[in-house]
């Protein structure tokens, strides 16, 4: 009744009468694969402000033929507007697929299954309470590692999970898993002794003062260092499903190498992945900033890593986090980190790390991969041959993304 007597005051007024109704567009999305080696959950973006579709986009729908394809729309720059639409898509080797997107005004409650899951817990350790947050800022000299669950933010895919420690080492931590599936809602990254015997995985690695799974940390000339002193630190979750979570985290006033600095590191992580892209934003172009990534060099063995010199670099080994989990097995990983060429300045190392050293002159943004894997996993690599001879196929999939190519 209220829309009629709305519709009826525009006729009177003569308002048009598409200030309220629904608008939509339709693309066509082409998506190819011209790479020797079929895509599985191969990550597809489409950003909103490149195909400018003329109105606030609150819902999409994506089709292969008869096929409903889950997505999701994502605000990535905090203005409760949707800046990207993001999905997975199966494209055989040498082939293409023509996919219809339609954009819409309108809200809708459709969900897909859950295939990722992100979480940020502040807690209250006295009462045992938790409450969620999206996101977190404190000063910098304020230690909040321990007022938040997990340390940090986490979220997994079905293959594994991460978190990020909110404090000055920003360190990526891996949670194994047995078997594919989301568990940390209800393992909370420290599984009980129940949930163990139903075959949940757990916290694998002690990551210590090293880079972890592919953490940015600065370059002293010598060693690796910590994210710090900082005026303010963040760390916030943008996306929390079906598809894809994003993650930040964000300081502000970094005293480092002679300039202040403020930074951004996001971390994407998609369903059916075991990878992270890893995105660096400046708010202004570097100069001759020089900083480092890589891997953790695993209790100091380093007859079980691989370089190929040119950005990729793995290792392999034990080194079990027992001083808060002594009840978990000892656990054996493999780590990777891949940055693309352009960016790689030299391969380092120091005793904790095996590393690149990565600049960007002139340049806002870069970017760069990692991942690793547990033995323990059913559906892994079990020994470091096997890791080391996947990293090689991870890199060369990496260099050969699938096209998209958008019509209207």
């Amino acid at each position: 009744m209220k829309k009629n007597i709305f519709i009826l005051l525009c006729l009177l007024c003569g308002l048009p009468l598409s200030i309220f109704a629904q608008q939509t567009v339709q693309l066509t999305v082409e998506v190819g694969n011209q790479w020797k080696t079929d895509k599985t959950d191969a990550p597809v973006v489409i950003r909103l402000n490149e195909v400018n579709p003329g109105f606030r986009v609150r819902s999409a729908v994506v089709m292969n033929g008869n096929e409903e394809i889950a997505s999701q729309l994502d605000d990535l720059d905090g203005d409760l507007k949707a800046d990207e639409l993001a999905f997975v898509i199966n494209v055989p080797a040498q082939s293409k697929k023509v996919l219809t997107v339609t954009l819409s005004s309108e809200k809708t409650g459709k969900t897909y299954p859950a295939r990722v899951f992100a979480e940020m817990l502040v807690r209250d350790a006295k009462k045992q309470k938790h409450a969620p947050a999206q996101s977190i800022t404190v000063p910098g000299t304020t230690n909040f590692y321990n007022m938040v669950q997990h340390h940090g933010p986490a979220f997994e895919s079905e293959l594994v999970g991460y978190r990020i420690y909110f404090n000055q080492k920003q360190t990526v931590d891996p949670y194994g898993k047995f078997n594919k599936g989301l568990e940390i809602e209800e393992s909370q990254f420290y599984p009980t002794k129940a949930q163990l015997e139903r075959g949940f995985g757990d916290d694998v690695l002690m990551v210590g003062n090293s880079c972890g799974i592919g953490t940015l940390k600065g370059w002293d000339g010598a060693k690796a260092t910590h994210i710090e002193p900082v005026a303010f630190r963040t760390e916030r979750i943008l996306a929390y499903g079906p598809i894809r979570t994003v993650t930040e985290v964000e300081v502000k006033g970094w005293e480092y190498q002679g300039k202040e600095l403020n930074m951004t590191n996001r971390y994407i992580l998609y369903a059916g992945h075991r990878d992270l892209l890893v995105e660096t934003f400046f708010d202004e172009p570097l100069t001759d900033e020089v900083f480092c990534t890589g891997v953790q060099n695993i209790m100091g063995n380093e007859t079980l890593s691989h370089s190929d010199h040119h950005g990729l670099v793995g290792s392999w080994g034990r080194h079990w986090p027992v001083t808060d989990t002594v009840k978990y097995a000892k656990e054996t990983v493999g780590i990777a980190t891949y940055i693309p060429q352009k960016y790689v300045r030299k391969e380092v190392k120091d005793k904790d790390n095996f590393l690149y050293t990565v600049s960007a002159p002139g340049c806002k943004h870069f970017h760069y991969y990692t991942m690793f894997t547990s033995r323990k996993e059913t559906f892994g690599y079990p020994t470091p041959e096997t890791w080391f001879a996947y990293m090689q196929e991870w890199k060369e999939e990496l260099e050969h993304p699938v096209t998209v190519k958008i019509k209207p």
